[in-house]
């Protein structure tokens, strides 16, 4: 569930800390506004790894990061903790790198929503057939009997409660079908 939500924020955390970045903020400004909310996990952990560093137990910046990659499970978002002590312990672009970073991380996001339509290409047409054409079907089904003649000259046909029967389990059955479809496209579905 973490992983899910450091995923579906850390494009955002980045382009955030781009802008704030690229328009002067500090390293330190840029971690403790992304603190104060909006960002869901990532926000929970920069404003606890704020508040660590202002009462002053958590031995530094650079720690604080160190030890943040350890609980972070995305890759993107240890990418990204990386890249900040990186910058913290060598003094590296770090401006450049969030640019880059975000820009990977559109493309992946792109490439996984493109997986995602592939994926459901044929659901509305199965749900489609299974939905209208079934109940039809099934309707017939339940009418023959009551049609065709009971004298057993032609073919026998089971009592018309038998095939009423028959005729309701079909459509729940019909109706689970369509339930099971929609729940298999629903987990399919990126989080994104």
């Amino acid at each position: 569930m973490r992983e899910l939500e450091e995923k579906r924020e850390l494009l955002y955390v980045i382009r955030t800390m781009d802008v704030l970045m690229s328009s002067g903020v500090g390293l330190e400004a840029a971690l403790h506004t992304i603190g104060r909310g909006g960002y869901g996990i990532i926000s929970e952990d920069f404003s606890s790894m704020m508040k660590r560093l202002r009462k002053g137990t958590g031995g530094g910046i650079d720690k604080e990061l160190k030890s943040m990659m350890k609980t972070a499970q995305s890759s993107g978002y240890k990418r990204l903790l990386n890249t900040l002590y990186t910058n913290v312990t060598q003094n590296t672009d770090l401006v450049e790198t969030l640019k880059k970073q975000g820009a990977r991380m559109e493309e992946d996001r792109s490439e996984e929503v493109e997986k995602y339509i592939e994926t459901l290409g044929g659901v509305p047409e199965t749900l489609l057939s299974i939905g209208m054409i079934g109940p039809i079907i099934l309707a017939i089904v339940g009418l023959i009997p009551q049609l065709m003649p009971s004298d057993g000259s032609l073919i026998s046909f089971p009592d018309a409660a038998v095939m009423s029967s028959v005729v309701n389990m079909g459509l729940l059955m019909t109706l689970v079908c369509m339930a099971l479809i929609g729940l298999k496209a629903h987990t399919k579905d990126p989080g994104l």
